[in-house]
């Protein structure tokens, strides 16, 4: 089984940037699925942030972050990132890393929080 755990939220002012890390630990070989970026905010419905495929080649973006967030990851580590730039308020939130596109119900790690003060 799988285990991810993410680090590297932290508070910022808008505008700033962040890198979110998700580390990979046992089960399958890491390269071999897809990964992805899910957020929740008090109050907020959760949304999928990002996802990205097992060879890196392939990507997807909400809307909302599309232009300001870059999904990647390196095989090798097996780690998944996320940088965060041009952050806004409205990014502040629960950010969790789940093995699977797009998928809550996946495995998932237990989340970093990242704050965005205007």
């Amino acid at each position: 089984q799988v285990q991810l755990v993410e680090s590297g939220g932290g508070s910022v002012q808008a505008g700033g940037s962040l890198r979110l890390s998700c580390a990979a630990s046992g089960g399958d070989t890491y390269s071999f699925y897809c990964m992805s970026w899910f957020r929740q905010a008090p109050g907020k419905e959760r949304e999928g942030v990002a996802a990205i495929n097992g060879g890196g080649s392939g990507t997807a973006y909400a809307d909302s972050v599309k232009g300001r967030f870059t999904i990647s990851r390196d095989n090798a580590k097996n780690t998944l990132y996320l940088q965060l730039n041009s952050l806004k308020t409205e990014d502040t939130a629960m950010y969790y890393c789940a093995k699977a596109w797009y998928d809550f119900t996946a495995t998932r790690g237990r989340g970093t929080q990242v704050t965005v003060s205007s």
